[in-house]
């Protein structure tokens, strides 16, 4: 066979040629790991102690999860947006399995961020023993964690009382977090020198993390914006672009004013950020729910023709493909009118917020679960060609 190279085909493998060359040089990937993704991609393990001190770490993991989700979401690499994943396990409940080590997965990974939200919202304190060690492992060899080193898969474990505790030491977790390249980052509920004393530091420094501390009862500080209140109008507005089907999709779309509603009885703060977060469609997609978001699949026509109508909404059963399609047509404009604007004001209130805080910034430095792993993922996230603006 004849091989003719052309310009563009030089190009390309010139590129490909200096990316393996990156690639076999990143002192933190392991080769053996690598795998072809058609995205990049973010896992995170979310570990937290569920003993009786611990419930002011819940409230403040159930206002982080947007700030995270939407810290994350503004990564970028090679100019693509990544595809976040989340697990939750909770530890230190007595009433879980002992021969588990008291620890129960709450969810595997998933992209289903109203499920994860509600899930932290279901999650409450009753006292046990901590075994940090036996967590980070149960969450490695259970999950699906993607092999390819490339992503970004990574752990916080938030807790307090002695980390060295249980039956399965932290160094044999960091290990197999080595041979899967995932990141252990340990988050110490008290004084940073009892956290030290209490060997926090030791599982961080073993897991190629970060260490650090928060006081778990800690207020979520509120700064009220001007934009407040637009951003939920548009958030209503919003919900109104849903169209649910299959048989789990009336239960989601519950679950979604369910959610909404749980966030903003908790934070107004946490609930304006999930607003932003439902307004960024590469973030917040329902595609297995709700029509709209599926109709971006590649085999969306045929879909439709197959599609069992006696699941959708009453009005839309009796309605034929094409108008069914044009319903879809006219529901994705408007949701994508509506999440230009809620973008757009979102813009105005960070830079508010920034103002504000400029102001403050003496009074208000304390350090919160929200604070905490929003530098850890932009500061790690570089490792991996993310770049978080």
């Amino acid at each position: 066979m004849k091989i003719l190279y052309k310009p563009a085909a030089v190009v390309v493998l010139f590129f490909t040629v200096l990316s393996l060359t990156a690639f076999t040089t990143h002192p933190r990937i392991n080769k053996k790991h690598v795998a072809v993704n058609a995205a990049p991609k973010i896992q995170v393990a979310i570990l937290l102690d569920v003993s009786n001190s611990m419930d002011g770490l819940i409230d403040q993991a159930k206002a982080q999860l947007w700030n995270m989700v939407s810290t994350m979401g503004k990564a970028e690499c090679n100019k693509v947006a990544p595809q976040i994943e989340i697990a939750l396990y909770e530890y230190g409940r007595s009433t879980n399995d002992v021969n588990a080590g008291y620890v129960k997965q709450i969810n595997g990974f998933t992209g289903d961020l109203d499920q994860v939200s509600k899930n932290l919202f279901g999650l409450t304190t009753n006292g046990g023993d901590e075994f940090c060690g036996h967590v980070i492992f149960t969450s490695i060899k259970d999950l699906t964690w993607d092999p390819s080193a490339l992503n970004y898969k990574v752990i916080f474990i938030a807790g307090n009382e002695d980390f060295l505790q249980g039956d399965i030491h932290y160094t044999k977790a960091c290990t197999e977090a080595k041979n899967k390249g995932v990141i252990v980052n340990t988050i110490y509920c008290g004084d940073r020198m009892q956290g030290i004393r209490e060997h926090w530091d030791l599982g961080a420094e073993c897991g190629n993390g970060s260490f650090t501390n928060i006081n778990q009862d800690e207020k979520i500080r509120e700064i009220p914006t001007p934009y407040d209140s637009i951003l939920f109008s548009l958030n209503d507005k919003l919900n109104t672009t849903y169209i649910a089907y299959g048989y789990a999709g009336a239960g989601k779309l519950a679950m979604q004013s369910e959610v909404d509603q749980l966030n903003f009885a908790s934070n107004k703060s946490a609930a304006v950020k999930r607003v932003a977060v439902k307004g960024n469609g590469k973030l917040y997609n329902n595609k297995s729910w709700d029509l709209v978001d599926r109709d971006g699949v590649m085999d969306g026509e045929e879909f439709l023709k197959k599609l069992d109508k006696k699941t959708l909404p009453d009005s839309l059963q009796k309605k034929s493909t094409a108008e069914l399609q044009k319903i879809i047509d006219e529901k994705k404009e408007q949701r994508g009118t509506v999440q230009k604007e809620i973008e757009k004001v979102n813009t105005q209130r960070e830079a508010y917020i920034a103002t504000e805080k400029a102001k403050n910034a003496v009074k208000n430095n304390n350090a919160t679960l929200e604070t905490e792993v929003e530098k850890i993922i932009k500061v790690q996230a570089k490792r991996y060609n993310m770049i978080i603006q």
